[in-house]
């Protein structure tokens, strides 16, 4: 990843909260679709920003794992990114919440163990069948208060023994963040991973949103 992400700035730029996502091309062609759905589910004012991940696989890995899926490995770019979107965090009487999708709701959870700069987590149908990131989570601290956590009810079907872990490791991610003591709920929604993508993440940010 260069020194440069591509950030497309959505919603007032004068709220007191800032909403971070990380997306693919394909996320950043429904976002005014997910934040109209955002504005559905809560009355709180936002300013909405968009980060464009250019290697999704390694711009948002924390650590290198073998590749589960395809033949793309995932990298270690995470500390990268997550040093430019701090970089997003300049205003101390804002509030930002960070959240995404997929592989992105994987590194809003990483990036809140690494930093204070996120009051909440948006963390919708996360990757955490990622190798080794329970056990991240059970021997560091979370330094943020209030974490949303969802699943599709079919995610765990699938034939790839590594992504069909997924449940339970997000039951048990939902177990450690109330026992931090940690604002969390976990929620299911109907179908696979790939259904819903831009309702399930405003739903995610609305929860948090709503809280805070």
């Amino acid at each position: 990843m260069g020194c440069e992400m591509n950030v497309y700035e959505f919603g007032n730029p004068r709220a007191q909260t800032i909403l971070i996502q990380p997306v693919d091309d394909h996320e950043l062609s429904l976002i005014e679709k997910e934040i109209k759905a955002i504005r559905n589910l809560s009355e709180k004012d936002f300013q909405f920003i968009a980060v464009k991940i250019e290697n999704w696989n390694y711009d948002l890995s924390p650590w290198k794992s073998p590749a589960v899926f395809g033949k793309e490995d995932f990298g270690d770019g995470a500390d990268k990114t997550l040093e430019e979107i701090i970089k997003i965090c300049t205003q101390p009487d804002k509030t930002y919440i960070i959240g995404g999708y997929s592989l992105a709701a994987l590194f809003s959870i990483w990036a809140a163990y690494r930093t204070d700069s996120f009051k909440a987590v948006a963390a919708a149908s996360p990757s955490l069948w990622f190798s080794g990131f329970i056990d991240f989570m059970e021997n560091n601290e979370i330094r943020s208060g209030t974490v949303y956590l969802s699943l599709g009810d079919k995610e765990a079907k699938t034939k790839n023994p590594v992504m069909a872990t997924v449940v339970d490791n997000a039951r048990k991610a939902y177990e450690l963040l109330k026992a931090k003591g940690v604002n969390t709920t976990f929620e299911w929604n109907q179908g696979n991973h790939f259904k819903d993508v831009d309702i399930r993440t405003a739903k995610a940010f609305a929860w948090a949103l709503n809280l805070l």
